[in-house]
Order: C-alpha cells, then structure tokens, then sequence
C-alpha cells in the first residue's frame, strides 16, 4: 500500500514536469515568432531610414 503511494507520487512529479516543460516550450516558440516578426519590421524601417538619410 505504502508502495503503491509512493509510486504514485513519483509519476505525478514526473507529470508535473513534463508540463512545466510543454509550457516552457510554448512560450519559447511564442517569443521567437514574436522576435523574428519584429525583427523585420525593424529592419524594414531602419532601412527606410538609410535611404532617406542617404538621399539627404
């Protein structure tokens, strides 16, 4: 019985773990897409900035 428990916890540890993990990796993959999106935008603009300062 003490066991069957113990095992018990174990495997929801594990579980547990293995969520936080799935949410870590989601968040991560939320950030890089936000990143790379801003990032060309970014570089969208800033290029937009050179050629007006080139014409200048």
């Amino acid at each position: 019985m003490l066991k069957s428990k113990m095992l018990t916890v174990k495997s929801q540890k594990g579980a547990t773990m293995i969520e936080y993990a799935l949410i870590a990796g989601l968040i991560s993959v939320a950030v890089i897409g936000t990143v790379t999106g801003i990032g060309d935008e970014l570089n969208t603009v800033f290029g937009k900035i050179t050629t007006a300062l080139v014409g200048v």
